[in-house]
């Protein structure tokens, strides 16, 4: 009966659509042409709901999850809807559903008029406060949680909120001076003799003046808004009310369209994604210049955007085509960012853009130790593959290839064991997973995958030669997420090896298609040709099990033996996504488990743990979490001078230890100049340097049966792998 009434109201709404679109000649409002807004409509409801995995219903449930999503997208810092704004969208809640069935697209329309009606009103207090004396001391705090925010009920409220967020701004905003001053000492000395320096007055007024400048251009920008932006948000909520990898991509030039399908911004290189209202880093590439420069991770919302020393931009509320345009730039430039982490501290990080630097993205490998007590180590950033070269006669460069090398060289050595470092391995392709999977057993399943049409397919590793056949670590952390969890849950699940690092892994266990909504038109017998291109759907279409049978999505692969984490009290992981897809299970593989173990899981954790204890770095690193959860707790930040200062120091002194953080940087340019090109020795002797001080490394040599310290550089045996060779 359900399935008989869906499809009699898509087919309702296609014959709906069908005859508007014959009676009447598209007339374009506000830039945007309404009968377009209709086919995307029911284009983009059939598809979700024809290859989402999950069949979800275009219903009331999923109408009120949308409304939910885009009040978070439009003002997720509640800092423009009144109460009663929000009251009367409600009459929406339960209605979106239709609209997308009916073709009738009312709900973003109207809350962008009610937005713009506030914006009005913002605009107003900024006129106010450009005349207003701000005494930078005076006390006071601002919700950094949005979740702990609730909507103003008076413009008087609203005018609070407002008044002590700009006191913040203007107080952030004189100590990012201060940085770059501190910055440029030393640097045109002559010249900064001639200039009379500024008083402290002067700075904060200047401060003050550059506030309320980037403020009004955002508040402009606001108002200038086309209605193709708002549809374009609309049906981009709609599909990530199905879960949050799911995405409807408007068509733009090629430049942004390849910014939505890898999220790869030349610069810093970072991936970044839209997330209510904020401009979100969803991962650090290895190579680029955000890896390098070490201070900005993933999981940051950038707030503001500044060219070198010119005034910031705000991009909240901004659409990621436009905040890229802003943080893209020249090799050799400077741009600034002005970011909020994950426990809602805010700092300034200077990013020197650059182009990815390729080698580093690339299997890395050596021997730690000398004599009886040597390991082998190997990085995989990525699972890369150059599909384009790849192929019969092709050469196309891919991880798999590369593990091999990198194990050849370490099979030249006699060694007690192998780490596998997996931390901020953000996954990659598939088929790669799964054959250095196969690398470490004989043969059998490695994954299963299940497609929407509720059929598992069973990956399998059918090579019976096995490269390396020791003891084996698998360091993880909060970022390991997709193809490297199924590396690593392999490993686990076979009893090959011992998983090491953060509590669990990111738990994205699910597989995106790319779906051109061009090739979804109906035949109606006249041309479609005035409505394309209408753009692409991202949406999911698998999810992967475990040989067990058990899923990675959302609860991830859990250690075997949890260190400390600085992020163990962050948010971080598919469990806390909007929409997530659950945790399930299917019927387990025919596998067999690896002939003998050597980890005893119980009696090494214990031992882990009274190390842990005495250990200096860890101790640290509990410290800065167990700060970090109090952090969370209190989400209030303060907004006088001397409070904004001491947190900013604290936060930048603890982002500079890249160790602390665990996110195994591979990088350590202070041993060379940007564009200095690395030999092999001394790639080989800055990686050593770095795994010296890692303390999840030093942990892992000692659960094989190692001392837990590495020997001096000269002692180390064998040379770096840098596995293009």
């Amino acid at each position: 009966m359900r399935v008989t009434r869906v499809v009699g109201l898509c087919l309702a709404a296609f014959l709906c659509f069908s005859s508007l679109v014959v009676a009447s000649v598209a007339k374009p409002e506000n830039g945007y042409d309404k009968n377009k807004a209709k086919l995307l409509s029911y284009v983009l409801g059939q598809q979700l709901q024809r290859n989402h995995f999950s069949h979800k219903p275009m219903d009331d449930a999923l109408s009120k999850e949308a409304f939910s999503l885009y009040l978070k997208q439009i003002d997720g810092r509640k800092q423009f809807y009144l109460q009663k704004d929000i009251d009367e969208l409600q009459h929406f809640s339960l209605k979106l559903d239709d609209e997308m069935r009916q073709g009738q697209i009312l709900f973003p329309l109207v809350a962008e008029e009610l937005l713009r009606a506030r914006v009005l009103v913002v605009k107003k207090f900024m006129d106010e406060f450009a005349t207003q004396e701000f005494d930078l001391n005076k006390k006071g705090f601002i919700e950094s949680d949005n979740k702990k925010l609730a909507y103003c009920q008076t413009d008087a409220e609203l005018h609070d909120r407002w008044q002590k967020t700009i006191q913040y701004q203007i107080v952030s905003q004189y100590l990012n001076r201060d940085a770059i001053n501190e910055a440029k000492k030393g640097v045109d000395s002559e010249k900064q003799k001639e200039t009379r320096p500024k008083s402290e007055q002067e700075l904060q007024k200047e401060a003050k003046e550059k506030v309320i400048k980037s403020n009004r251009e955002m508040l402009d920008r606001m108002m200038t808004r086309e209605a193709k932006d708002q549809y374009d948000r609309f049906f981009s909520i709609i599909a990530r009310a199905f879960d949050p990898h799911t995405d409807f991509m408007p068509p733009t030039e090629k430049e942004d369209f390849d910014i939505h399908m890898r999220g790869s911004l030349e610069g810093i290189g970072a991936e970044l994604q839209e997330e209510d209202g904020f401009i979100r880093v969803k991962r650090i590439i290895p190579g680029g210049a955000a890896s390098r420069q070490k201070q900005l991770v993933a999981h940051d919302i950038i707030l503001m955007v500044a060219q070198g020393e010119d005034d910031p931009v705000d991009i909240t509320d901004m659409r990621i085509n436009d905040a890229v345009r802003l943080i893209r730039g020249p090799k050799g430039t400077e741009v600034r960012l002005t970011v909020k982490n994950v426990d809602g501290q805010t700092m300034v990080i200077s990013i020197i853009r650059d182009v990815v630097q390729l080698e580093e993205t690339f299997v890395k490998s050596t021997i730690l130790g000398s004599g009886s007590e040597q390991y082998g180590y190997i990085r995989i950033p990525t699972f890369y593959r150059d599909f384009q070269g790849d192929g019969p006669g092709g050469d196309g460069r891919n991880v798999t290839d590369d593990v091999k090398k990198s194990l050849a060289e370490i099979n030249k050595t006699k060694t007690r064991g192998l780490i596998i470092d997996l931390r901020n391995n953000g996954g990659g392709a598939l088929v790669d997973a799964v054959k250095i999977a196969g690398l470490f057993i004989k043969s059998g399943p490695v994954v299963q995958i299940k497609t929407s049409d509720n059929k598992a397919e069973v990956l399998y590793d059918y090579d019976a030669d096995v490269y390396y056949d020791g003891p084996i670590v698998v360091l993880i952390n909060r970022f390991s997420a997709s193809a490297s969890e199924i590396l690593a849950a392999a490993l686990q699940d076979y009893h090959r090896a011992l998983i090491v690092g953060s509590e669990h892994s990111y738990g994205k266990g699910t597989v995106q298609t790319l779906l051109n909504m061009d090739n979804a038109l109906p035949l109606l017998g006249f041309s479609m040709a005035q409505y394309k291109p209408l753009g692409a759907l991202k949406v999911t279409t698998q999810k992967f099990y475990r040989v067990t049978g058990e899923s990675t999505q959302k609860k991830g692969v859990i250690a075997d033996i949890a260190l400390p984490d600085a992020f163990s009290s962050s948010e971080i992981g598919e469990r806390y996504e909007e929409n997530s897809l659950p945790w399930d299970t299917i019927a387990p593989a025919s596998y067999e488990k690896w002939g003998s173990y050597p980890f005893n899981v119980e009696k090494l954790l214990s031992a882990s743990q009274e190390r842990v204890k005495k250990d200096k770095k860890f101790i640290e690193i509990q410290k800065e979490s167990e700060e970090s959860k109090e952090r969370l707790k209190n989400t209030e930040v303060a907004i006088d001078l001397a409070s904004v200062k001491q947190e900013r120091d604290r936060t930048k002194a603890m982002r500079k230890n890249a160790s602390l953080l665990g996110h195994g940087f591979e990088s350590d340019d202070e041993e060379a100049a940007p564009d200095h090109v690395l030999t092999p020795e001394e790639d080989r002797r800055r990686m050593v340097s770095r795994l010296r001080e890692d303390p999840y490394v030093l942990e892992s040599l000692s659960l094989m049966g190692g001392t837990g310290s590495l020997a001096t550089e000269k002692s180390v045996a064998g040379a770096a792998t840098d596995a293009a060779r």
